[in-house]
């Protein structure tokens, strides 16, 4: 009887000896097969990586320019071909691939700039363009011409927006227009640059200027008594609000660097009363499709000023910033119709220049 409680004692020990064997075996073979697949996915993936940069009898691609022409073959770009050891140099090689078809955004200098003027649209035509899917835009004003220059080119990348292939970089800031040295500086960066304009009565301009700065400061003289040298009826042309509506003189100092081909002058009481028609003169400059249109904008009767039904960054309707619309103070009948008679002949040469008569008194 202990004989065979022994046995069975035996018997058991070797079945589970025998389980555990097997269970081992089996669990190595899967092991097996998982190294084996992975080793086979690796060199599928390198073998399609090297198919895709490295053709049957050498290892280069040639470049494609973004309006789908081959170059010539002598300025075909190699490329080192890749295995499993160098994953991250093949990485950076398929990013600088995908960075020369236009597939990665990066920054780029501007090739359009809204330079003008102060109160004049510039920021209503700035909204308007970015509706456009093929404008980007500085979300503020940069002032690099004329503030920050010496802080260089690559400073003024990083402003920037990215963007791709096919896009435009732009930005405005309304005081270059007046600023003596920034025509120089821009044709020292791009002698191409397409410059805009957007121009307005400088009567209404000089007002609106002075409105704006009275916002901000409870104590300040009346408009006449700053428009006026002493009471007198003699036009203070120091006076900057005043000084930046004699448009000719500005525009005479940027002709002397680049040609009126490359300008463009919106009329800003026009952009307020009929906005798609300046919109489509603006995208027949920049060289676009007519995107922007009709179905993108809605008039505000409260504010007098068109409003936008959708945009770049908001899908509501909406207005641009509160103060647009801001109502003016009282001013003498007699100083503004001293204004527009000092005016007349500067606005009269400026018609001349521009090729365009905007109509003001």
């Amino acid at each position: 009887m202990e004989l065979r409680k022994g046995s069975w004692k035996i018997l058991i020990l070797v079945c589970v000896l025998v389980i555990y064997l097997w269970m081992l075996f089996v669990d190595h073979s899967h092991m097996l097969a998982d190294i084996s697949q992975r080793i086979t996915l690796q060199k599928t993936r390198i073998s399609a990586r090297n198919t895709m940069y490295q053709s049957p009898d050498r290892s280069r691609i040639e470049e494609t320019p973004p309006n789908g022409l081959r170059t010539d073959s002598k300025k075909s770009q190699s490329f080192p071909s890749r295995n499993a050891n160098n994953t991250l140099e093949g990485s950076l090689s398929e990013y600088q691939m995908l960075k020369q078809q236009g597939l990665v955004p990066s920054r780029q200098l501007p090739t359009a700039l809204i330079i003008g003027v102060k109160k004049g649209g510039t920021r209503a035509l700035l909204e308007f363009l970015r509706l456009h899917p093929a404008i980007r835009a500085a979300g503020s004003e940069v002032h690099f011409f004329d503030h920050h220059y010496v802080k260089g080119f690559r400073w003024y990348r990083r402003r920037m927006p990215p963007t791709l292939v096919g896009q435009i970089t732009m930005e405005k800031t309304p005081s270059y227009f007046v600023t003596s040295e920034v025509p120089k500086r821009v044709k020292h960066m791009n002698p191409g640059m397409k410059l805009i304009v957007v121009v307005r009565d400088p009567v209404t301009r000089a007002i609106s200027d002075y409105t704006q700065v009275k916002s901000k400061r409870r104590k300040m003289p009346r408009f006449e008594d700053l428009a006026f040298l002493n009471g007198s009826r003699i036009v203070d042309t120091s006076w900057v609000p005043l000084k930046i509506g004699v448009y000719v003189r500005h525009l005479e100092r940027w002709l002397q660097y680049f040609p009126l081909s490359q300008f463009l002058f919106v009329s800003g009481e026009r952009l307020i009363a009929d906005p798609v028609m300046e919109i489509t003169r603006v995208q027949d400059f920049l060289g676009l499709k007519r995107v922007i249109c009709e179905k993108h904008f809605y008039f505000n009767a409260t504010k007098g000023f068109p409003c936008l039904l959708k945009s770049e960054d908001r899908a509501t309707p909406h207005c641009l910033g509160k103060n647009k619309g801001r109502s003016h103070p009282y001013i003498d009948p007699m100083a503004v119709q001293r204004l527009r008679d000092f005016y007349r002949p500067f606005n009269q040469r400026f018609y001349q220049l521009a090729g365009m008569d905007f109509g003001w008194y």
